[in-house]
């Protein structure tokens, strides 16, 4: 990790910049290198996150997991972080205010730092923090979008398919554009509006 990314880190843990703070036992700023091509952004850590100060490694990350290697990638290669850095209580979604502050603060320089290609945002919320109000994963799943020179690959957030087994099969046909996405392959990508 460069670092920059790590200076961000380091902040993000001692961080006291929202109420997020007051309840948290780990902050989690993100893992993975610092010039990976593929960036997962979620929505917030959740409690196993919050214990181990890692990104998705409850059983949303298992399932993340799985997802990456049915296109042959290694998480270790990717950087996966969160909209927001801290475990909302109760898991409760991060309020606005919240991830303004986190993505000013944390979010939005690492993606100008590590520059990925692609940006995976995971989840309705991450979905509309990176792309705007008008998405959300039931309507842009799986489809490709582009902006400013990288590509937006929105998908279902993992946990999702762990409350709606249903799910689980579209997500794995979606992460499949990412695999086209890397190889180079012609796509066609609408611009972010």
């Amino acid at each position: 990790m460069s670092r920059e990314l790590e200076r961000i880190s380091a902040e993000a843990r001692i961080c006291t910049k929202c109420d997020l703070h007051k309840e948290r036992k780990t902050a989690v700023p993100g893992e993975g290198p610092a010039d990976a091509r593929v960036m997962f952004i979620g929505e917030g850590p959740g409690a196993q996150e919050d214990l181990t100060g890692r990104p998705f490694v409850g059983s949303a990350g298992k399932l993340l997991t799985e997802l990456l290697a049915s296109i042959g990638l290694d998480r270790s290669s990717v950087f996966i972080t969160n909209i927001v850095k801290c475990r909302p209580p109760n898991n409760r979604p991060p309020r606005k205010t919240e991830i303004e502050t986190c993505a000013s603060l944390y979010l939005q320089p690492q993606i100008r730092l590590i520059n990925p290609k692609i940006i995976v945002p995971l989840g309705t919320p991450a979905i509309k923090t990176l792309m705007g109000d008008d998405y959300s994963a039931t309507s842009v799943h799986g489809k490709v979008f582009r902006k400013e020179g990288r590509f937006f690959l929105p998908l279902y957030h993992p946990a999702a398919a762990l409350y709606d087994v249903r799910l689980k099969d579209t997500m794995f046909e979606d992460v499949k554009m990412l695999k086209e996405l890397l190889d180079g392959r012609e796509v066609v990508a609408q611009p972010i509006s």
